[in-house]
């Protein structure tokens, strides 16, 4: 065994945020002991982001062909579906990337790459197979993995991340969760030709967001085929057969199962921080298991940090990255940049995507401030009509004292990108005048914003 490698930093993880803090601490002339249990890349490039986004470029296309018909483009045939093909573009992309990754590593001399499991054994000491490494500073980032519920023990089901490992098209997706991940899924699946169900314990699909929304959701997604089981409590699964899984459901009192060729469990994720021993360390945890943290993402253990999903600050790649900045302008010297100072923003990538900025209708409900509200529905908007994609709106919300954006929904085509448009104007702490003054170019959905801000009433219950 080696006793004690010294390092100026150990980083446990190789995400999002782990990976670029690597390469700028060893930049700063420090020596960086880099601990990775699995596939360089933390989950965004393996099992995230990159993949999952290939899948839904491939659903998009095979969804087009289907749809031409009612824009004047008449095929022949049905379109073939070669899910291994899909498979391998999908293993290309993740290969590059981990590649240039690996590559870089490699060449950097001031960083040194682990493989394996990093547990404390001490608040500055880490061992990682029989290496033990010792740091002033330890940088965790282990992020988080597909939790299982209990009643799935025992059935043969699929992950977020093991799904995409198959090489054929379900016949029955059953999907136990209505959040992100599974609606995801549902798209692509059906739309790649298999007949999909979703089942939600809840009364609605992403509870989070504001009950029309929700609404709005799951109306595109049953006008593709997908059908839904909410209220569906008590659920067990159990094998059926040789090739087949059933989920037994309780919804509203009424018992019943559905069967299907194959089970994906989206029902959340949790922090992998289980793995690291941290009770050697004394860093605490919340009652979920996520790293409790500062606004500089400092542990209660001074030198050990939290970065991305583990901290339970944010659960995307753009918040994890945030992380690693945050940590660089500390480190730095300029010490000016807070979790506080972010804007809550994401998008649920289903076609048309959802993107959401800031607050809910709901939380603006909730508050004891004033807002103004506006909405618009894509089949207003023209650029909508000449592509064939009416379905969706936009929203937003503008704090009515101080006229800045507090919130913002696009759900439409291009609203993985159009929501910046808000999002800089709240990050700029804009009046929301200087948007309603805008022009933007023609024919887009973005031109339609001053029009959609011109309409601003006051919000009521």
């Amino acid at each position: 065994m080696n006793k004690n490698l010294t390092f100026d930093s150990i980083i446990i993880g190789s995400g999002q945020a782990g990976n670029p803090l690597a390469f700028f601490l060893a930049a700063q002339g420090e020596t960086v002991a880099l601990v990775e249990k699995g596939k360089l890349g933390g989950t965004c490039v393996n099992t995230g982001c990159t993949p999952t986004k290939t899948y839904v470029a491939s659903a998009r296309r095979a969804w087009e062909l289907t749809q031409s018909k009612r824009l004047g483009i008449h095929t022949s045939s049905t379109p073939e579906i070669d899910l291994k093909q899909i498979w391998q573009q999908k293993e290309n992309l993740i290969d590059s990337t981990r590649a240039g990754l690996q590559q870089g590593l490699e060449e950097n001399k001031q960083i040194k790459v682990f493989n394996g499991v990093g547990k404390f054994l001490q608040p500055n000491l880490i061992q990682v197979g029989d290496d033990q490494l010792e740091a002033k500073k330890i940088y965790i980032n282990v992020g988080t993995r597909p939790r299982i519920i209990p009643g799935f023990e025992n059935t043969r089901y699929f992950t977020n991340e093991s799904i995409l490992e198959l090489k054929e098209i379900p016949n029955h997706l059953l999907i136990v969760g209505g959040s992100y991940v599974g609606l995801e899924f549902a798209q692509i699946f059906k739309r790649l030709g298999s007949k999909v169900t979703v089942l939600e314990k809840g009364e609605r699909i992403i509870h989070q967001e504001d009950p029309d929304h929700s609404q709005l959701v799951q109306e595109m997604l049953e006008a593709e085929g997908v059908q839904f089981e909410l209220h569906s409590t008590c659920l067990s699964g159990k094998n059926w057969g040789k090739s087949q899984v059933k989920v037994q459901i309780d919804c509203h009192g009424e018992k019943k199962a559905v069967r299907g060729s194959h089970l994906l469990l989206a029902t959340g994720r949790e922090p992998n921080t289980d793995l690291l021993q941290l009770e050697l360390a004394k860093v605490n945890t919340d009652e979920r298991g996520f790293i409790r943290v500062s606004e500089k993402l400092e542990t209660n253990i001074k030198g050990i940090f939290a970065l991305g999903d583990c901290n339970g600050k944010g659960a995307f790649t753009h918040t994890a990255f945030h992380d690693f900045e945050i940590i660089k302008d500390h480190v730095s010297g300029a010490k000016k940049k807070k979790i506080r100072d972010r804007i809550l923003n994401y998008a649920l990538y289903i076609d048309p995507p959802f993107a959401r900025a800031g607050i809910t209708k709901t939380q603006a409900l909730n508050s004891n401030k004033s807002y103004l509200f506006a909405e618009m529905p894509m089949s207003q908007i023209n650029r909508a009509k000449e592509k064939g994609e009416m379905q969706g709106k936009m929203e937003v919300l503008v704090e009515e004292k101080s006229g800045v954006i507090a919130g913002a929904m696009i759900c439409g085509p291009g609203a993985d990108e159009i929501i910046g448009i808000f999002l800089t104007a709240m990050y700029g702490n804009l009046h929301v005048d200087v948007l309603k003054n805008g022009v933007f170019t023609h024919p887009t959905v973005t031109e339609l914003i001053p029009t959609l801000l011109q309409s601003l009433q006051p919000l009521k219950k």
